[in-house]
């Protein structure tokens, strides 16, 4: 699937999740886009899994293994797409990311910014490859301010939810979950040397793999194009 029609297909389920707990659909969108190659990515299409997120120890419901950080790693597997939305939301409602709910849900590049600083994923490179991709696709037109009355309501209702969360988990999980990022992401942006062939050398994976990831008909690349490697 393009980046076109992944947003159009998903730009509601992104709304509506933003309208509900404050979280940018410009930053949902932009996040889904890159940890799932706009759809493409095996977690994506066998699990409906769009974040790449991690069983952890409070999941419940059915589950893949793929190599990651260990070989055998577990993945969520969802009914729907719209379910790996949702489940990314209220994944996000964790002490560690609490302080992102204080921002103004139209705030993309403090979403961006803080969703590295709480450990999200470890590409020192993130916050920069939301942001390109939010202003490359123009996101932010999805995203809606609020006002001071219903902000402090949104927030109170979410940090409501997170100390729920907190007291719903054992302590050993939460401390678990606070210490290591939960998200398996790879991705490359393209340099003027790169090719399929190189890339698939450097990180130990087929060219097929890499085009069938990223929806690529043929072997062109493009300067400063990201690419999602595995998941």
């Amino acid at each position: 699937m393009a980046g076109n029609d992944y947003i159009a297909h998903y730009k509601d389920v992104a709304i509506a999740e933003m309208n509900k707990y404050g979280i940018p659909a410009s930053i949902k969108l932009a996040q889904a886009l890159l940890e799932s190659g706009s759809g493409n990515s095996y977690l994506a299409r066998e699990a409906n899994n769009h974040f790449g997120i991690k069983c952890g120890g409070v999941w419940k419901g059915k589950s893949m293994t793929r190599p990651d950080d260990k070989i055998n790693d577990c993945f969520r597997v969802y009914d729907n797409p719209e379910q790996s939305f949702r489940d990314h939301s209220e994944f996000l409602l964790r002490p560690r990311y609490s302080a992102l709910f204080q921002l103004d849900k139209n705030d993309y590049k403090g979403w961006a910014k803080g969703l590295k600083a709480a450990g999200y994923a470890t590409n020192p490179r993130y916050p920069d490859l939301l942001i390109e991709m939010i202003e490359r696709y123009h996101l932010d037109q999805y995203d809606r301010g609020e006002s001071p009355t219903e902000k402090v309501l949104r927030e109170e209702e979410v940090q409501e939810e997170i100390v729920q969360h907190v007291q719903e988990v054992p302590p050993s999980i939460v401390k678990t979950e606070e210490i290591k990022s939960p998200v398996a992401m790879r991705i490359h942006e393209v340099k003027p040397q790169d090719t399929l062939y190189s890339l698939s050398k450097h990180y130990n994976v087929s060219v097929e793999q890499i085009k069938e990831l990223n929806g690529l008909t043929d072997d062109t690349l493009s300067l400063g194009q990201l690419l999602v490697i595995s998941k």
